[in-house]
């Protein structure tokens, strides 16, 4: 970026992407049409007044809720494990923000960590010069500083926060946030947030050890005392499961030796929100002796639709209703061809508890996808020809471990150029042997035309995904692999309004 940019940020450089835990390539991201170098570019950037412009037009109720974390290193129970890791204010998950639609959240960061962090806002349409991404939308928070995010959480829905720096993900940094809609007609008794997770932190090795030994080529398999090979293989995700066998697998902190137990009464219906907070694992979820009712995609609501199953990519979201029955039930997140489960319990009246290596018949039953979902009519884009359409290809493999799109890894002096009000389409074709979570900042886009709203898609080895969104939300935003390793070594992209 040249200082004709007026950048107000940090500069990019390769010191400061290495910082983020970013690789940059000499060579640019290609697309099909209007991608290219920033350079001379007039690009919306995050103190550009259109930002605030844009937040000026969200719906507000003109209340404001407050909040403070501290991120911090300590001793952290995983319902027996102890492990030394990095969290919000000592809790797994941290504390929950939950508001309503047009409400303003201020939220107070003090950074107690030895090294920079920020916050990410996952899946809200939120202006730019919040979005978490350092020195993209903002200079990282150093160690004993702090810093206040405010913005307007204009649309309801499941969303979650977690940094965007380094490994950070893949310790403890992370909480939902529920913006609950007051117009929604509800229908149900309770509302339950499950966050899944896969740990590794504080148990002989560290999420930058896991990093380090893939770069070496070596999958980590053995370096965890499982089964050989790398992360698994499972035909649900074309091939490989991921690239890491972990230890624990979580539910809400816990493992499966002891759950946490969710309480009600028989014949309640209950919303549950599952988060896929976890690094490489996708997670199969059921309810024994339940079936599901989806209700909501990464937020937006679809028209319902009955399953068994779900299968849940690192950074997607999914709400679901369920009746209840009698008895102590199971809740499974089987670790997706890692052959492993988290475990949480629902009660409802007496019973036995089930030993923790339940795997309910629902597992491989009914499995819904993509294609069985369709946005309701009030979320659902207007039929438009795109006005841009950017092509992203996939790219790299395991042995090299050198991911990115369109064979480089992330290049920051190029862009997906686009501009205010444009219908933008976005392909993504996977032409790797691995499945990847691709994850749009500060947008839902609409799949395949007529599909869910999301921001985060699960893009098998060998398919092609269209995404439609409308370019409302004006600033530099990332699309990147939410698989935490495949980001850090350059599966991301930068997403950029022009003026």
């Amino acid at each position: 970026m040249t200082a004709a940019d007026g950048p107000v940020l940090n500069p990019f450089s390769r010191r400061t992407l290495l910082r983020a835990g970013l690789v940059v390539a000499a060579a640019g991201v290609q697309s099909a049409c209007t991608s290219g170098s920033t350079a001379g570019a007039g690009l919306v950037l995050p103190t550009d007044p259109r930002i605030a412009a844009a937040e000026a037009r969200r719906h507000t109720t003109g209340q404001t809720h407050a909040v403070r974390f501290t991120a911090q290193a300590g001793v952290v129970d995983l319902g027996g494990p102890q492990v030394t890791t990095w969290t919000y204010d000592g809790l797994l998950p941290g504390k929950e923000i939950r508001v309503r639609a047009g409400d303003t959240i201020r939220a107070e960061l003090t950074n107690r960590l030895p090294v920079d962090t920020t916050i990410h806002w996952h899946g809200l349409a939120l202006r730019n010069d919040m979005d978490g991404a350092p020195d993209l939308t903002q200079n990282a928070i150093a160690t004993g500083r702090a810093f206040t995010y405010q913005f307007v959480a204009e649309s309801p829905g499941t969303y979650w926060f977690h940094p965007h720096s380094g490994t950070q993900l893949d310790r403890g940094l992370y909480a939902p946030l529920i913006v609950e809609d007051p117009n929604e007609p509800g229908g149900y008794d309770q509302d339950w947030v499950i966050v899944l997770d896969d740990w590794i932190d504080g148990t002989g090795t560290a999420p930058d050890d896991v990093l380090a030994t893939l770069r070496q080529g070596g999958g980590m398999g053995g370096m965890m005392g499982s089964a050989s090979g790398r992360g698994g293989t499972s035909a649900l995700l074309g091939g490989d499961a991921g690239d890491v066998r972990y230890p624990h697998y979580l539910i809400n902190g816990r493992v499966p030796a002891a759950p946490a137990t969710f309480t009600a009464r028989p014949g309640q219906r209950v919303r549950i929100r599952f988060v896929n907070a976890a690094s490489d694992t996708a997670f199969r979820v059921a309810l024994g002796g339940h079936r599901f009712r989806v209700t909501h995609t990464d937020g937006y609501p679809v028209h319902p639709a009955d399953t068994d199953t779900l299968l849940i990519a690192m950074g997607e979201r999914y709400d679901v209703i369920t009746t209840l029955g009698d008895g102590v039930f199971p809740l499974v997140a089987l670790a997706e061809g890692k052959e492993a489960t988290a475990l949480a319990l629902v009660r409802t009246g007496a019973g036995t508890p089930p030993p923790a290596s339940i795997r309910p018949a629902e597992l491989d039953r009914d499995r819904i996808g993509y294609d069985r979902l369709t946005a309701t009519p009030d979320v659902r884009l207007s039929a438009r020809i795109p006005d841009v359409t950017h092509e992203l290809d996939l790219t790299g493999g395991m042995m090299s471990y050198d991911w990115g799109i369109n064979g480089t890894p992330l290049d920051p002096a190029r862009r997906l150029l686009i501009q205010q009000d444009q219908r933008v389409r976005i392909t993504f074709r996977n032409r790797t042997m691995m499945w990847h979570p691709m994850h749009l900042h500060g947008h839902t886009f609409q799949l395949n035309r007529t599909g869910p709203r999301k921001d985060t898609v699960a893009v098998l080895p060998g398919q092609t995904i269209t995404c439609d969104l409308d370019a409302t939300n004006p600033g530099q935003w990332m699309i990147h692999c939410h698989n935490t390793y495949h980001a850090e070594t350059g599966m991301a992209t930068i997403l950029g309004y022009r003026t």
